[in-house]
């Protein structure tokens, strides 16, 4: 973050706060109000796996739960997972490697979901697309790194297989309750109903980031190519970051360029979704915390 916005003139850094001071923020509030619908949707998902293990968790705790592991992901990534898992532990008594593995089946099938956006929108967006991404992936290293995690996981597999180590009989006993947990998706009665709320979700992502583009003059214009494109980059540096933090402005950024937009207003645009949005997270997450155990008294 220092390196690049040390590449800014004074005059761009004014030109960004202009960007900021003349935003039209009802479309900031309108995004934020959209997510709203698309944490509700998350935490009324998680109770289909967690009902199918002949577990019950109330909503108000599964709501608090998304809010605290948002929250918690601007801090470590991914810490938010076990925090969510730890909180139903902690005031629904569900053991925690099963209610990690619905989890870990989530995050599974959002992985999914998220190849088939990229997939579609790469084969659309390709002739852009192309020579950034030659540039910028290090193909070289990515297959030396991927030799490397090969021999690991076979070798994992094998002391997994045949090792009689304490620790490994031991993770062995906690790895059953987590692939419960994981299963829980194939063989739950209300799968479709689970696949139709992960479609929401996606939905309000998009639709958040495409509402947000109507808060700048200089982005209100640009194809929903575009858009597409910087949402898919835009949640890669979401999630293998600590929710985007730095990453996620500039990254929006190189994208819009890509399309003629300026570097200055990309930048802009980026910072002003994504600080948004962490206010958000701010704020539901750390009244969450103050509220779980206020609310759980008599448990």
């Amino acid at each position: 973050m220092y390196y690049k916005y040390n590449e800014f003139t004074p005059a761009q850094i004014e030109e960004m706060k202009g960007y900021f001071k003349n935003a039209n923020y009802f479309y900031v509030y309108l995004s934020l109000f959209i997510a709203l619908f698309g944490f509700a949707s998350r935490a009324y998902r998680w109770k289909f796996s967690i009902e199918h293990m002949g577990y019950h968790s109330h909503f108000k705790n599964n709501l608090m739960a998304v809010f605290v592991a948002y929250f918690m992901n601007l801090t470590i990534p991914r810490s938010g997972e076990i925090s969510r898992a730890l909180i139903l532990k902690k005031y629904e008594d569900i053991p925690f490697d099963k209610a990690f593995g619905t989890i870990v089946a989530e995050r599974v099938v959002d992985l999914i979901l998220f190849f088939l956006f990229v997939v579609v929108s790469f084969l659309f967006q390709f002739h852009t697309l192309k020579d950034y991404i030659i540039s910028k992936i290090p193909i070289e290293k990515l297959l030396l790194l991927g030799g490397i995690g090969a021999l690991g996981f076979l070798s994992f597999i094998l002391v997994w297989m045949y090792s009689n180590w304490k620790i490994v009989t031991l993770l062995k006993e906690k790895m059953a309750g987590l692939l419960e947990g994981m299963l829980s998706i194939v063989h739950m009665k209300n799968k479709w109903w689970f696949l139709a709320h992960s479609l929401f979700i996606w939905f309000t992502y998009i639709l958040m980031f495409y509402v947000t583009v109507f808060a700048l003059k200089e982005t209100s214009t640009i194809s929903f190519g575009a858009i597409f494109i910087g949402f898919i980059f835009g949640s890669l540096a979401i999630g293998f970051t600590n929710s985007g933090f730095g990453a996620f402005p500039l990254l929006i950024a190189e994208i819009f360029m890509l399309y003629g937009i300026p570097d200055t207003v990309g930048t802009a645009f980026g910072w002003l979704a994504w600080i948004s949005q962490t206010v958000l997270m701010i704020v539901l997450g750390g009244l969450s915390l103050f509220l779980l155990p206020l609310l759980n008294r008599s448990k």
